[in-house]
């Protein structure tokens, strides 16, 4: 029941969001199902006439998906694997949380999220452009908005497993995790070095850690 109620929030919190804070092109129809043949930023409707309830509906997360060695595991509900949401400016994410389980510093480059917590305790928040940080322990039941493009982030400090529910008002934000694009991109070592003042053997450490193949 508690979770049926908090799906509703959410539905409600991203919808305020669509409407105030829409960053994907309005729709010109009710609705157009994406084509299982279709691309990102090209995609074709599904014929009308054989739409069914089916192509509203998205079951993919009732349960949580497998954990990364951060303690999370992540399943989004964009239009890549719902192809209903195609062209209504919204998207969703399950996040579940070991205890201790980090999702690592990351942003949206298309979205705002907005994140609900289900289950837990979680330490939660983001630094702005000034590299000031807004963070603070989230309990069951609060809210916590994290501005379009923004570094943002999220670690397990209960002492049992943690649910959040997000919503994003586009239905494609994208992520880009933060060590990943640093360390796992081929970025030029010598910059690294420079950056960040590391050695080359610390340098080579860390891309091992964070190669694509490390990405799943």
């Amino acid at each position: 029941m508690y979770f049926k109620s908090a799906v509703l929030l959410v539905i409600f919190l991203q919808s305020f969001a669509i409407m105030t804070l829409a960053s994907d092109p309005d729709p010109v129809r009710d609705f157009c199902i994406a084509g299982t043949a279709s691309v990102i930023n090209s995609l074709q409707c599904k014929n009308s006439s054989a739409v069914t309830v089916e192509d509203f509906v998205f079951s993919g997360i009732k349960l949580p998906g497998n954990f990364s060695e951060t303690g999370l595991a992540s399943k989004s509900v964009n239009v890549n694997v719902f192809p209903g949401l195609n062209t209504l400016g919204m998207s969703f994410v399950r996040a579940d949380f070991e205890t201790g389980g980090v999702n690592v510093p990351h942003f949206h480059p298309r979205a705002t999220e907005v994140a609900f917590v289900l289950e837990g305790k979680i330490y939660s928040g983001f630094v702005d452009t000034d590299n000031k940080i807004f963070a603070k322990v989230l309990e069951k039941g609060e809210v916590m908005v994290f501005p379009r493009g923004v570094v943002h982030f999220q670690m397990n400090v209960g002492d049992t497993p943690a649910t959040i529910l997000g919503s994003f008002n586009s239905q494609n934000p994208g992520l880009q995790r933060i060590p990943n694009a640093v360390f796992g991109s081929g970025i030029k070592e010598e910059l690294l070095e420079k950056a960040f003042g590391l050695n080359s053997k610390e340098i080579a450490k860390l891309r091992g850690k964070f190669s694509p193949h490390e990405l799943n």
